[in-house]
């Protein structure tokens, strides 16, 4: 029996399945520092910096930042980078959507 691109991609998920995404505890900061912070981010964001802005949206806490990366990397067709990022702003309507594409990939694979 010949072994499908299928059975290969289900044989290369791990057993214990997939990591869960928690969002890290944000440091301790006067909100002046905070806004600081988050106005360095959104300059950062728009210059593509986007890992050094994903660090501070993430450190700070600031989900207004984290659904625009969020809906940059679905632009991008980066579904798990979205899906990371709608979990932890929380944005559940974004992440529901994510998760709705997701498993229209899963179920392309598995036909296929």
């Amino acid at each position: 029996m010949n072994e499908t691109e299928t059975d290969r991609v289900l044989r290369s998920m791990p057993r214990e399945g997939f990591l869960k995404v928690t969002r890290p505890p944000a440091p301790e900061m006067s909100s002046e520092q905070k806004v600081q912070l988050i106005r360095k981010a959104n300059e950062l964001f728009g210059r593509g910096e986007l890992e050094q802005a994903k660090k501070i949206f993430v450190s700070t806490r600031y989900s207004d930042g984290m659904i625009r990366l969020g809906d940059l990397y679905a632009r991008q067709k980066d579904y798990l980078s979205a899906f990371q990022m709608y979990k932890m702003a929380p944005a559940p309507d974004r992440a529901e959507a994510m998760i709705l594409n997701l498993t229209a990939v899963l179920k392309n694979w598995i036909k296929e």
